[in-house]
């Protein structure tokens, strides 16, 4: 605060020196505002793209087969990080009393889900078709929300929620390295990805009544999630034989590989962190649009540094569906902005 009110002093030094002077001014506090929603937006982006494609790297360029260990390795980072931060007193977290992960629990088991096929899904599929094909996941939400909580969605929202299923039907046809089993974990995922956020919208409320403060910040959403993985992602490491394949691989004794994994769950947290970071400097009209178009340059990027085979048709339907997600963004703007 005394930072702030140090800048406010400047500026009205300053703004009586060009006013002397007969020039127009600019507040400095406008651009510090700017810059810090540009910064904020390229983290935002920069992050997420960094950490689909650091995965699709380890899955695939790596051939690591386990992807539930994956998982568990950059959680186990996040609980690590955010209880370190949160023992400094840089951020703070509610404390994981048993009431509260009682209440969290069903969130959490569909949370475990939603990582673990999205990390199955990556290693068969190119990352432009996942993005293409997360595009479902808009569609089964849309219609959860209709069921489940009577909202009712104005006829662009339906318009461009067909044709993200249009253009992940048209990609799947026409999609060179078309991968039977990689295509079910994408659509599972999409099942488990809106079931996350409508189970999220019933529980939040409930969670906050059973919390010491009476809230739950998004940082205590990050540690209470990422903590409560780490049992039952043990236990699926066991379910699924991963031990076996963990014990045999020479990957584990590669100090670069370990640094690949380390960093990963560093970017995982990137993401939770630069995204609230976003959303407070801007907010969610513009934090789901640039979103949406962050998906064009990921798309492109997974395209040329995987070298993946595609076709004139299977690029249409790629840009064809990335395109309906900006619809789709644009469409919930002007319904959040009528209501």
């Amino acid at each position: 605060m005394k930072a702030l009110n140090s800048n406010d002093q400047i500026d009205a030094e300053s703004l009586k020196l060009e006013e002397n002077r007969g020039r127009p001014v600019k507040s400095t506090n406008v651009n510090i505002i700017h810059n810090q929603a540009l910064l904020s937006g390229l983290a935002y982006c920069i992050s997420s793209c960094s950490m689909i494609l650091v995965n699709k790297f380890v899955l695939s360029s790596y051939d690591f087969n386990a992807g539930i260990s994956l998982m568990l390795y950059q959680n186990f980072v996040a609980v690590i990080v955010v209880s370190t931060l949160s023992f400094l007193g840089i951020i703070t977290t509610e404390p994981l009393t048993w009431r509260l992960i009682k209440v969290w629990l069903p969130v959490n088991v569909i949370f475990v889900g939603m990582l673990i096929t999205s990390m199955f899904s990556l290693k068969y599929i190119n990352i432009a078709m996942v993005t293409v094909l997360k595009n479902v996941t808009n569609v089964m939400t849309a219609v959860g929300e209709m069921y489940l909580f009577n909202k009712r969605h104005d006829n662009r929202v339906w318009a461009a929620l067909f044709l993200m299923i249009i253009s992940a039907i048209s990609g799947g046809f026409t999609d060179l390295s078309f991968h039977a089993i990689g295509y079910a974990w994408q659509f599972i995922n999409c099942l488990l990805t809106a079931s996350y956020s409508l189970t999220l919208r019933r529980v939040m409320d409930t969670a906050k009544q059973v919390t010491i403060s009476g809230d739950l910040n998004e940082f205590s959403m990050v540690l209470l999630n990422n903590a409560l993985s780490l049992p039952l992602g043990i236990l699926l490491v066991f379910v699924f034989n991963e031990v076996d394949y963990l014990s045999r691989t020479p990957l584990l004794r590669s100090p670069t590989f370990w640094l690949i994994l380390t960093l990963s769950g560093f970017l995982g947290l990137a993401i939770s962190f630069s995204s609230m970071w976003f959303l407070h400097q801007t907010g969610a009209t513009t934090y789901s649009l640039v979103g949406s178009l962050n998906k064009i340059p990921l798309s492109v990027a997974g395209i040329l540094l995987f070298k993946v085979p595609t076709s004139m048709e299977n690029s249409a339907s790629i840009f064809f569906g990335l395109l309906a997600g900006v619809l789709f963004a644009r469409a919930k703007m002007h319904e959040r902005s009528s209501s």
